[in-house]
């Protein structure tokens, strides 16, 4: 007997989006979430990314689209421990081989700078706190200037006042760059600061709620949440 995972789900992410998918356990939302981020194939229906049908493309021609076209976000980091957060940044580039070592190594620095982080590019993943962490896990996603950045549960390993800097610094990327977000969260407090929220019960859409007004984006990217062991002076950069 099957069990689907999802039954009719249908929604729209409109570009420049700041989204979140909020739902108790087993009801969907990692489905959704694996079927977004171009990581399992829907049983039937259709995805779209950025115009592209994901049916239609073979499992390298996903990879290099989960590469060129989304960003993850995970709640546990999912750093690489040996690495620096430079190093870390650079991971997703290594893929391209047209991007050569000084080329990837810059738009990294340039990232971690982004995120506040510019003075602790030579720092491994033990010597950051959870919240520098999960800022370099942003700035890996953002690197390769995706379409689409997905979150699962971003801010689930992370304090109070830690969540709510990451989540500004999200906020901020949305506006001022235009890259979608899709945070999957069961934090109802996280879920209110997106433009809407999209609630999954048993494998169905019960609802959306539209929270705030998708403004237009400004097109550069500036760091605005300074960290206290990071005093290098905060320019905009285009981006």
């Amino acid at each position: 007997m099957e069990y689907p995972a999802l039954r009719g789900v249908s929604f729209r992410i409109e570009k420049g989006e700041l989204a979140s998918i909020i739902g108790p356990s087993g009801s969907g939302k990692s489905t959704i979430l694996n079927i977004v981020g171009a990581l399992d194939r829907p049983t039937s229906g259709r995805v779209f990314i950025d115009g592209i049908n994901l049916r239609k493309l073979s499992d390298d021609r996903l990879s290099i689209l989960r590469n060129r076209k989304i960003g993850f976000v995970y709640q546990s980091f999912n750093l690489i421990q040996r690495l620096t957060a430079a190093e870390n940044v650079e991971m997703p580039l290594m893929a391209r081989r047209n991007i050569g070592t000084d080329v990837r190594r810059n738009k990294a620095l340039k990232m971690l700078k982004a995120v506040g982080l510019g003075r602790k590019a030579n720092k491994r993943p033990s010597e950051l706190s959870g919240g520098e962490q999960q800022r370099v896990a942003v700035a890996r996603a953002l690197v390769t200037e995706p379409a689409l950045v997905i979150g699962d549960e971003p801010t689930g390993n992370l304090d109070s006042k830690t969540t709510s800097d990451i989540l500004n610094l999200i906020t901020h990327v949305n506006k001022t760059t235009g890259a979608t977000f899709v945070i999957v969260t069961h934090n109802q407090e996280v879920a209110e600061q997106t433009h809407r929220i999209i609630s999954i019960r048993d494998g169905l859409v019960e609802k959306e709620q539209r929270l705030h007004r998708l403004d237009m984006f400004t097109g550069q990217l500036a760091p605005v949440i300074p960290l206290p062991n990071d005093p290098e002076p905060k320019t905009a950069s285009g981006h």
